[in-house]
């Protein structure tokens, strides 16, 4: 029997998150989910990084625009937070580029936006 990468702490996020989805519920803005989650995480004693700053870079430049990741977690998982109808490829595609430029191997997109709380691993 294989395990998930980050197994106990995907499912702790993920909790946090369900909680979050049932006590709001769906149609606000990511940042008031955002701000639940860090009063979550405090509350939960979660190691967390909001809105963590990535240099890009480029051959042997660092480019002038660079990535800011909604979350970081246990200082290894990143967090992709929407509020929109459904997770989609683009929103995959975005998250394998986080974790490329952030040299992670998972990330989590939450969406907060559909009916039911949604989540999807993505996994370089």
């Amino acid at each position: 029997m294989s395990s998930l990468l980050f197994e106990r702490e995907t499912y702790s996020v993920i909790g946090i998150c369900m909680e979050i989805h049932n006590i709001l519920g769906p149609g606000l803005k990511e940042i008031v989910y955002k701000d639940a989650m860090e009063y979550e995480f405090n509350l939960h004693d979660i190691p967390f990084e909001r809105e963590k700053r990535y240099d890009v870079h480029y051959k042997d430049i660092i480019l002038p625009h660079d990535f800011y990741a909604d979350f970081v977690v246990f200082d290894q998982i990143i967090l992709e937070v929407k509020a929109c109808s459904g997770i989609v490829e683009d929103h995959v595609k975005q998250a394998l580029n986080y974790i490329s430029i952030a040299q992670s191997k998972l990330s989590l997109i939450l969406n907060f936006g559909a009916r039911s709380f949604q989540h999807k691993r993505v996994i370089r």
